[in-house]
């Protein structure tokens, strides 16, 4: 993005369980192929260049003194294996570095290994999801401000699957923060 504020035409009039969402860049050319090497294809090298547009993302778009705490979305166990990393925890983690705001890994856990999000439309990518977070210490989330960090914001159907158990959770508010927005 160039700095300016985007009221998305898809996404206005849907109910988002977090405040508004900060992305980076959007997922296309050079962007959307450092993302997908990164994350399917372990090439480990982009992961740097990914955490730099997240933190300028960061750095300018949020309050960091506002912020309770970092939470990545979580991967189920049988997709982390597969993968052996979480592309959102290396960036949660990596951010939580360079803002001094906790990363909380393993308080929110994907309990249903959905398929992938990548061939299905809108609709699709919400149904798929529903019910596939759970948190695991809502101790952990209650009154709590968050950033809740993922590689792509597409729909919103993932951040805003995790975001609806976390305010389930007691979190007073969700952020969404991603490296790319999905064209």
């Amino acid at each position: 993005m160039t700095g300016e504020t985007l009221v998305c035409g898809y996404c206005q009039d849907l109910r988002f369980y977090f405040s508004r969402a900060v992305c980076a860049c959007r997922a296309d050319g050079v962007v959307r192929d450092c993302i997908l090497r990164f994350k399917y294809d372990r090439e480990m090298y982009f992961g740097p260049h990914l955490v730099d547009w997240l933190v300028g993302a960061a750095r300018r778009w949020i309050d960091w003194r506002q912020v309770d705490a970092i939470v990545p979305v979580p991967l189920h166990p049988r997709k982390r294996r597969h993968r052996e990393f979480n592309q959102a925890e290396y960036l949660g983690d990596a951010l939580s570095r360079v803002v001094d705001v906790p990363s909380v890994n393993g308080k929110v856990r994907r309990v249903t290994d959905t398929p992938t999000q990548t061939k299905l439309d809108a609709e699709a990518r919400a149904r798929n999801l529903r019910g596939a977070f759970a948190v695991r210490d809502s101790v952990a989330f209650k009154g709590k401000r968050l950033v809740l960090v993922d590689d792509v914001f597409t729909t919103g159907a993932t951040l805003n699957s995790c975001a609806k158990v976390l305010r389930s959770g007691g979190a007073k508010e969700v952020v969404a923060l991603t490296v790319a927005r999905g064209v």
